[in-house]
């Protein structure tokens, strides 16, 4: 075995564990929430979702919308989920502070509650996972990192097994070698389903989010041709992954304008006499064969569209729907008009990878047994985590932090080679390696001035 090899990976994989390992039992809890936030606002929220308002008056969608509105001053209609039955109609309402409500109408399109949607079980969730409520740049990039780091650092720990025969059976095995052997056993197993886990979350990341959709813009065979795009964003979840934040056609009016077309922004009201109304585009819909659920957001501008969308990883209960029956439809605003379409099928390589990745990520891909399976490999990383510490603690001398041994040799050309890889498929963390090659170069010349004097 080549010890100074094994002993390089030994002590990146302690460091980075100990340092990381905080951010990793909280994007692995929050991530295990996540996976049932169906079925625990299915539950938690079923008055809204299921019940009907006290008034029995049928209403239009409209008029419900209108009643919404004078409800909530201040707040207008972005985005109207068009759910299922049994599920009622969510309207997505926001306000020029930024302030977001969710508002329920029943079959009636009579109120039946609203919601701050900052607490509602998956914006929690999902906003702990990605960026521990925090939120920001430096946070989002600290999540991103944590992610590439953890890839790292089941990669390193199968290299460990193999080449430290920890899985080899020993007789009269100390605490030590047991707990070390536990850790490998896991670790190992779990390698392949989590760095699965894993890669399909990158695309919401900030940093390599912008990666994969420059690859994807850049080379059309394997991306999305044609479409302009930027990385993912919640605000944005009920538009597919491969057409978010489109560059979306433009609305045609008496006089003309420019095509810059958008999606809503927070307490515009896009709302005029000259619109269709919802329940005329809801019709127009159904007359395109585009079926429940689906979302409508409102245009953002005089020259918008109303963009309807099905897609597979929307963050909404009850919205989710097959990769394969992802469409994002863009309707003229004043006659109702279908203007033009994209579908799963004019997906590149990459764009279905990952129409596929995400619910898979998610946990809602193939049913329960893909929350199961995810449940189970996250369950399985925890342990791994925790058996780790107490590895590191069975070892540890009383009163010595009992790291790993450095090793006096440079960097061989096999770890050189295996990290290079890895930064090169992973950019942040081949930024962080940087770092780190410069902390640690600093260390060695302030301890050999250090000798000298």
């Amino acid at each position: 075995m080549n010890k100074g090899l094994y002993n390089r990976f030994w002590r990146w994989h302690f460091y980075a564990a100990l340092f990381i390992t905080p951010l990793l039992l909280t994007l692995t809890l929050s991530g295990i929430g996540y996976l049932f936030y169906t079925n625990v606002e299915n539950k938690a929220y079923d008055h809204y979702f299921f019940e009907n308002s006290t008034h029995t008056e049928k209403l239009t969608i409209d008029e419900g919308i209108e009643k919404a509105k004078e409800k909530f001053k201040g707040y207008s209609v972005s985005k109207v989920i068009v759910l299922k039955d049994p599920y009622n109609t969510r309207l997505t309402m926001d306000n020029k502070n930024g302030d977001e409500k969710y508002v329920f109408l029943d079959d009636n399109y009579q109120i039946v509650g609203s919601q701050d949607s900052k607490y509602t079980f998956s914006n929690v969730m999902r906003n702990l996972h990605s960026s521990l409520f925090v939120g920001g740049t430096v946070v989002n990039y600290l999540v991103e990192l944590a992610a590439c780091w953890a890839i790292f650092l089941l990669l390193s720990g199968v290299y460990m097994t193999f080449k430290g025969k920890a899985l080899k059976k020993k007789e009269n095995a100390s605490k030590r070698q047991k707990n070390k052997k536990w850790h490998a056993l896991v670790g190992t197993i779990i390698t392949i389903p989590m760095i699965a886990i894993i890669f399909t979350g990158l695309p919401w990341s900030v940093f390599m989010g912008n990666f994969i959709y420059t690859a994807a813009q850049e080379h059309p065979s394997i991306g999305i041709p044609k479409l302009q795009q930027s990385p993912p964003t919640s605000d944005m979840s009920e538009i597919p992954w491969a057409t978010r934040k489109n560059d979306a056609p433009s609305s045609s009016k008496e006089g003309g304008h420019a095509h810059h077309a958008g999606m809503s922004m927070p307490g515009m009201d896009m709302t005029s006499s000259n619109m269709i109304s919802v329940q005329q585009l809801m019709t127009n819909v159904d007359a395109t064969k585009i079926s429940k659920p689906y979302s409508i957001i409102y245009p953002s501008s005089e020259d918008g569209v109303y963009t309807v969308a099905k897609s597979s990883n929307t963050g909404v209960t009850g919205l989710d729907v097959s990769p394969y029956d992802e469409i994002t439809t863009y309707f003229d605003q004043y006659s109702g008009k279908l203007i033009s379409k994209v579908g799963y099928d004019e997906y590149g390589i990459l764009g279905k990878w990952f129409t596929w990745g995400i619910p898979l990520h998610e946990g809602h891909l193939f049913g329960w047994p893909n929350k199961i399976i995810n449940l189970l490999v996250c369950l399985a990383f925890i342990f791994v985590i925790l058996w780790g510490i107490k590895t590191w603690f069975s070892r540890k001398k009383k009163g010595e932090f009992s790291a790993p041994p450095n090793t006096s040799k440079g960097i061989s050309v096999g770890f050189g080679i295996i990290m290079v890889v890895l930064g090169i498929l992973m950019p942040l963390f081949g930024i962080s390696l940087i770092v780190v090659a410069l902390i640690e170069s600093c260390i060695w010349l302030f301890r050999k001035k250090t000798i000298q004097a």
